[in-house]
């Protein structure tokens, strides 16, 4: 515990001195994320020179190994660094697939090879990764897909489309499951690794009901990925035709991030916002609502740290996350919902520069498909009636 407490004052003292005051506010929009990649700018000097420390530190892949670019934290020094980053509001330095979802499962099924090349990549903001998951006619049912490897010898030739991938037209790789063995359904995929910038490789964003694409179809005409991209650096993860397990992996991360979408913001920390929105005080069943979105927001904090806790002693469940999953989304749906009641008609604004171009409505109605990506929520309520609730016939 001393040893703990006296991270928790280096950390504190390393906060102040390095995240400037710009970057311990709320996010407005889009370029107040750093998503890094060949194609980066940063948005201003601050945004620049808080990355940086981070990851000159290793804080922007705490926990991951120092050789892979982290900082070799603890997961008590984890938690004490992000309690700390919670604490002055301090936005994340780095947002990236690799770091949510491809990261994990390099650390868990890659190559040394691949993690050293790939993960020094990510934490340091170099490479820009999206997934290659759903496609039109296979979403929940994922392992229907029909994007085909050729096996070429020492390539494979890929054709077929994915959709909803997000970010697509700005990532720099893809880490996509494509069919190799139409005779398996399960063991007949591979989870391959391949640059967006390959020939035969097309982008076309998604215009949604918010009035942003940050989805795309993605089509792939005979594309060449390599089996191989160097020494010890396959250009696949795990075995060739056991990319489902891979898949399963990093569907369990997938929805993790997708759960804490903004939904571990307190009503305490939401209720002056609200207030102002509403130009004065909170109409008396709101307030209600208020607290009561409070209540669920803690307890699903506290769900989350249990969740955590079981998973470092290898005894949480394998569907807590759909659960985590179902309960992070449908909150942080119930967020902006209310965010728009305290608003009222001002909030349905839609291109003013006194609501920034509507940000509130556009943010509500990207909640919506918090429930379908991932997983629906009505596919997460039936994997968690049947695997944890254990009821009949679900």
């Amino acid at each position: 515990m001393a040893d703990l407490d006296a991270f928790r004052a280096e950390t504190r003292a390393w906060l102040e001195a390095n995240c400037p005051p710009e970057m311990r506010q709320p996010v407005r929009d889009e370029d107040d994320v750093y998503w890094g990649g060949r194609n980066a700018t940063f948005k201003n000097d601050a945004q620049k020179a808080w990355f940086e420390a981070c990851r000159d530190k290793g804080f922007t892949v705490p926990a991951w190994p120092k050789e892979y670019g982290g900082a070799g934290l603890s997961p008590a020094e984890a938690k004490v660094l992000r309690e700390e980053m919670a604490r002055i509001g301090a936005r994340p330095p780095l947002s990236s697939f690799g770091i949510w979802m491809l990261g994990p499962a390099l650390l868990q099924f890659g190559t040394e090879g691949q993690k050293k090349h790939f993960l020094n990549q990510i934490a340091r903001g170099e490479i820009r990764w999206c997934q290659g998951y759903s496609e039109p006619g296979s979403g929940s049912d994922l392992v229907s897909l029909q994007t085909f490897g050729e096996d070429k010898g020492d390539h494979w030739v890929v054709n077929g489309s994915k959709i909803w991938t997000s970010y697509a037209d700005k990532a720099d790789w893809i880490f996509c499951l494509v069919r190799t063995d139409k005779t398996n359904k399960y063991q007949g995929i591979t989870f391959m690794l391949y640059d967006m910038a390959s020939p035969g490789v097309s982008t076309k964003p998604i215009l949604l009901i918010s009035g942003n694409s940050p989805f795309c179809e993605t089509f792939f005409d005979d594309v060449k990925v390599p089996k191989s991209y160097g020494e010890d650096i396959p250009g696949y993860v795990g075995e060739i035709n056991r990319g489902w397990d891979v898949a399963k992996y990093l569907l369990g991360h997938e929805r993790e991030m997708i759960s804490g979408a903004d939904s571990s913001e307190r009503g305490a920390g939401i209720g002056a916002s609200l207030t102002r929105q509403a130009g004065g005080e909170l109409d008396p069943i709101l307030r209600a609502e208020l607290a009561m979105f409070d209540v669920d927001a803690l307890a699903f904090s506290a769900m989350g740290e249990k969740f955590l806790d079981e998973v470092k002693v290898g005894k949480a469940h394998p569907a807590y996350s759909n659960m985590m999953k179902y309960a992070g989304t449908e909150l942080n749906k119930r967020r902006h919902e209310l965010v728009m009641s305290a608003g009222g008609s001002t909030a349905l604004e839609w291109d003013s520069e006194e609501t920034r171009g509507g940000a509130a409505p556009r943010a509500w109605l990207r909640t919506k498909a918090n429930s379908i990506e991932g997983g629906t929520s009505e596919v997460m309520l039936g994997v968690v009636a049947k695997r944890i609730l254990e009821l009949p016939g679900a």
